[in-house]
């Protein structure tokens, strides 16, 4: 038990006193509160694990609530990819609930903040309100409509709402303090005017509320009881509070946690989006991408990246974290799931000269050698004629190479030793085929031959090979911090993708399953891609089997 308590995080701590303390009358209610303006990424990801994990283990529920409150930049494509995302995490929400949902009792509690002498209506431009707003160091000044009356307030507000005036003409501001500490509470804007089409309500509304009035009140309206952000809403917090307690509205309280930074990539949804306009990744979901449809292409699983979350923890400092010990969880959990197969990517033919002409034996491997039972087997044809790795030969090979040379032996995975004896070179020098022979009693399982061997190698028999494209993905910048960068672009990975056009394949890969890891043995893990089809198999790396990312750390 005292374990458990040590292994809470600070959150869990004060959920588990307010639950001891009868706070929100036991309750426990979360949100996560995505803007529907892009696709979700890993960063978000462990906003949905902490939300919902959080939920799931004192026995509330989470609402999934779409803060829409930006029509401009704003989609029902970003809708459905979000959902999507969550529910293949794996979570499912309490209620789907858009901020779109309260604009009118949004505005209801704007008219309220007025009557009650806490907002006015401002003409000034933006600029002059920032020039107004004073400095850190300097109080601001009252702009020359701070002190219209209550009714002068209602009536340009209501007519803001009909739609009587131009964008940036006329905002709401609240009336709170132009000499206090934190800017954000210098008479912050409620309400600006914007005449654009929402994804839901069409042009019914030209106004808009700002994120700092909808977001507490709509926790209020929800009752949520945890409103989880992050720590760059630290200074926005006394507004949430403030709006609260100015409307007399439910106690919803905030609380801020260390997002998600990881070397290697890029966060900012802006950012994303550069890469996406302009080209540089094939679209949000490219393997690639930080996304979580990115990562779900390119192979990742949905226990992998939880098990990051829970990893990776909840503090209250940022920090920068290793994007191998992403990889690290995905390599975890593939080694337990992923089905074995054989796969030659960079192919040189083997003759086996000794072996009977058109004989076709039937081997057999286990799907997945880490369970027991193996998950089932495959069947794998055999013949005089296999790809094997052009890497797996070498001419005149070093003392410690275990793998095929002139007079050097090798175990086939799954089949037979076999010793070269010779091989053909083409005109320019390139080998074309090697000439084995094989051991007739070295069968694997049924070796009585007493040869030893310290090289085991993979191989695909010729006439039964399964083409395939297979992308070989890697990391997309090759700085720690691109974002740090002055062109974060310049910083591209020139080697992130590298198209091999024709692989040979184990031949039941031509059924390979949507969604299923496949580790091609010696090579790394992979999966079929979403854009694959029957005639063009398509295979993503998704990573290698060990990190070949620390060997050039430590190079340089």
């Amino acid at each position: 038990m005292e374990n458990e308590v040590k292994s809470l995080n600070f959150i869990e701590e004060i959920v588990e006193e307010d639950l001891r303390t009868g706070k929100h009358d036991g309750r426990v209610l979360t949100r996560f509160p995505p803007e529907p303006n892009g696709y979700l990424h890993i960063g978000h990801a462990k906003s949905i694990c902490l939300n919902f994990g959080l939920a799931k283990k004192y026995n509330g529920k989470t609402n999934l609530r779409f803060d829409d409150t930006n029509p401009v930049t704003e989609d029902t494509e970003y809708v459905e990819s979000i959902k999507k995302d969550i529910q293949w995490l794996g979570f499912q929400w309490n209620q789907e609930l858009y901020t779109s949902d309260y604009f009118q009792q949004l505005y209801d509690f704007a008219l309220e903040l007025i009557r009650k002498g806490l907002a006015y209506v401002d003409d000034s431009t933006a600029e002059e309100i920032a020039a107004a707003k004073g400095t850190p160091t300097e109080p601001g000044v009252p702009t020359p409509y701070r002190d219209r009356t209550v009714e002068e307030n209602i009536t340009l507000f209501e007519e803001m709402r009909a739609g009587k005036y131009k964008e940036g003409e006329k905002v709401l501001r609240a009336k709170i303090d132009l000499a206090n500490p934190n800017m954000h509470l210098r008479d912050p804007l409620l309400y600006r005017i914007k005449f654009a089409d929402h994804h839901r309500t069409g042009n019914t509304w030209p106004i808009y509320p700002m994120y700092d009035f909808a977001h507490g009140q709509s926790d209020a309206i929800e009752k949520i009881t945890h409103s989880l952000c992050t720590l760059e809403f630290i200074p926005h917090r006394p507004l949430y509070d403030w709006c609260i307690d100015k409307l007399e509205i439910y106690p919803s309280k905030q609380y801020e946690f260390a997002r998600l930074n990881l070397n290697y990539t890029v966060m900012s949804k802006r950012k994303l989006l550069q890469l996406v306009n302009e080209k540089h990744v094939e679209g949000w979901d490219d393997p690639r991408m930080p996304t979580i449809s990115g990562l779900r292409r390119r192979g990742y699983t949905p226990a992998s990246i939880v098990d990051f979350c829970e990893r990776i923890g909840i503090a209250k400092r940022e920090n920068i974290i290793d994007v191998s010990l992403l990889e690290f969880c995905i390599r975890e959990d593939l080694n337990k799931t992923a089905w074995r197969r054989m796969a030659v990517l960079d192919p040189v033919k083997m003759i086996i000269t000794n072996y009977p002409d058109g004989q076709i034996e039937e081997l057999e491997g286990e799907n997945n050698p880490e369970v027991e039972g193996g998950e089932g087997s495959r069947k794998i044809p055999f013949s005089k004629e296999l790809w094997i790795e052009r890497e797996d030969f070498m001419e005149n090979a070093p003392k410690k190479f275990f793998r095929l040379g002139p007079g050097l032996s090798v175990r086939l995975k799954h089949a037979y030793i076999v010793e070269c004896h010779d091989f053909v070179k083409d005109e320019n020098g390139h080998i074309t085929e090697i000439h084995c022979n094989y051991i007739p009693n070295s069968k694997s399982g049924e070796d009585t031959s007493g040869l030893k061997v310290k090289g085991t190698i993979h191989w695909v028999s010729v006439p039964h090979a399964q083409e395939a494209e297979v992308r070989l993905y890697d990391r997309l910048f090759n700085v720690e911090n691109p974002a740090a960068e002055e062109d974060f672009k310049s910083t591209i990975n020139a080697d992130s993708l590298k198209i091999i056009p024709k692989a040979y394949l184990e031949p039941d890969m031509a059924n390979a399953q949507l969604g299923r890891g496949y580790q091609f043995i010696r090579l790394g893990y992979y999966t079929l891609d979403t854009r694959s089809t029957k005639d063009q198999l398509v295979f993503n790396r998704t990573v290698t089997l060990k990190d070949s990312w620390a060997k050039e750390v430590k190079k340089g």
